[in-house]
């Protein structure tokens, strides 16, 4: 039995039955965290803490029947969701030593079923992007090429899962933030429906659209994690393929992409459709009217208001964040906003009325073609080289980094639908490919059975070369 290998799920029913010991288990994670210490997953960690707990689990005889399911497994935790043993810091300088007083509700979830918190995973600063490129905490590396970007804001949970350094992660997602590195590092990322699970603990950028997110390396473990987050049913029944309805936007959502992303897709596709998936084309006219028009506003107009909120518990002024700021790219970003270009409440107010309008074209997509989830690539390309911060090159032309990378995503973040990454493939390059889909509001058990069928259905990922 390989530690490293083994799902949430498997290691749990490991622990529980005594086939592995906790203390094996936490030292065979550290060695591994250790070792690949150059991906730079990680802002904060108690390794000594964790070995202590190990021990203690193993010296104990608990009664299998009472035992908590998640005893003795470490989760990591994105450096903006707060918990009390180790600082918040939202990969900024000014709160590199801020000390929440309690935990988020969704951490003590967890520290409720027996799970250990890992560590405190390295992120872009303040959420503010997609590269996980923080000047602040280092840049945070594919383990798949370390050359390359894991993808942002929560690119070092996404790390940690895909290096074998926890079986699981929580992340935080805005506009792409879980699924998005979730897709370059070749791990399960979930977006849950926006007020599915508790958002009070957080480092907020906006309030309306912000949700805690999960990462693992099976669908079978982000549906356990999103039972106990959401007082759901843990049990994920199994689906059949056969007739599950998968809306295909090609002209809104396959279109510029890579043509190594499409052929990976597409070869997934076609593995579906021989296990009687029914793909339906789709033209949803609407998307990009109503979404260019609502993401970028709404956060920046609430993210002005939300952070000096945050900033109050640790009496720290919004100067003193600002001040600290390391990474350009968000420093630019709070600026414009706190400058001579703030988003004003009459844009704001149009936003939201967009959103409303967002919301009801998928609605009515999602009912008029008998749809299971939308599909499609989650990211257009794959992981572009660290330090290409302002711009990508994308079919030979060069394009903004940001909006680039999270433009399949965020249309389904400004609706609040539920939305799953999951890895079906490598390039030629051997660079990991994300499938997404988005379901219909509130329909995420649902999303995860889908999920969890094609999972099924394709082969396995491969373990990332040197990990």
């Amino acid at each position: 039995m390989d530690p490293l290998e083994l799902t949430l799920m498997e290691a749990a029913a490991a622990l529980r039955t005594r086939q592995l010991g906790h203390l094996e288990y936490i030292q065979a994670l550290l060695a591994q965290t250790d070792r690949l210490s150059l991906l730079n997953a990680w802002i904060s960690r108690d390794p000594e803490r964790l070995i202590e707990q190990a021990k203690a689990m193993d010296q104990a005889h608990p009664d299998p029947e009472l035992q908590q399911a998640l005893a003795g497994i470490p989760i990591a935790i994105k450096d903006n969701i707060d918990t009390t043993d180790f600082p918040t810091s939202g990969g900024t300088r000014a709160l590199l030593n801020a000390r929440p007083k309690r935990n988020a509700p969704v951490v003590d979830a967890l520290l409720q079923s027996g799970a250990l918190i890992a560590g405190k995973t390295n992120l872009h600063e303040l959420a503010l992007g997609g590269t996980n490129h923080n000047a602040v905490t280092g840049a945070c590396r594919n383990p798949w090429d370390p050359s390359r970007i894991s993808g942002g804001s929560s690119g070092g949970s996404a790390v940690a899962v895909a290096a074998r350094m926890v079986p699981a992660a929580l992340g935080t997602d805005t506009g792409a933030s879980v699924r998005l590195p979730a897709a370059l590092c070749g791990v399960v990322g979930l977006r849950p429906t926006t007020g599915r699970y508790p958002s009070e603990g957080m480092l907020h950028l906006s309030p309306s659209k912000d949700t805690v997110g999960l990462m693992a390396r099976s669908v079978a473990d982000v549906a356990w994690l999103d039972g106990l987050l959401a007082h759901a049913p843990f049990d994920l029944p199994h689906l059949s393929l056969k007739g599950v309805r998968l809306g295909l936007p090609r002209a809104d959502f396959f279109e510029g992409a890579d043509p190594d992303v499409l052929a990976v897709i597409e070869r997934s596709l076609q593995a579906l459709i021989r296990e009687g998936v029914e793909c339906v084309p789709l033209e949803i006219n609407e998307l990009n009217l109503h979404n260019e028009a609502t993401g970028s506003t709404l956060v920046m107009f609430e993210m002005v208001r939300s952070l000096p909120t945050y900033l109050q518990q640790h009496s720290m002024p919004m100067d003193a964040l600002l001040a600290g700021i390391g990474s350009p790219d968000v420093a630019r970003l709070l600026s414009r906003q706190l400058g001579a270009e703030p988003v004003t409440s009459a844009a704001y107010a149009a936003a939201q009325d967009r959103r409303q309008k967002l919301q009801a074209v998928y609605a009515r997509h999602f009912a008029d073609h008998r749809l299971d989830a939308l599909a499609f690539p989650t990211c257009r390309m794959t992981a572009p080289p660290i330090g290409q911060d302002d711009w990508v090159t994308l079919l030979g032309r060069q394009m903004p980094t940001f909006s680039t990378l999270i433009r399949n995503t965020d249309p389904g973040s400004n609706a609040g639908l539920p939305g799953i990454s999951i890895p079906v493939g490598l390039t030629a390059e051997g660079l990991p490919v994300g499938l997404e889909l988005d379901g219909a509001w509130g329909s995420d058990r649902h999303l995860l059975r889908v999920a969890a069928a094609i999972e099924r259905a394709l082969p396995p990922m491969p373990r990332p070369p040197g990990v």
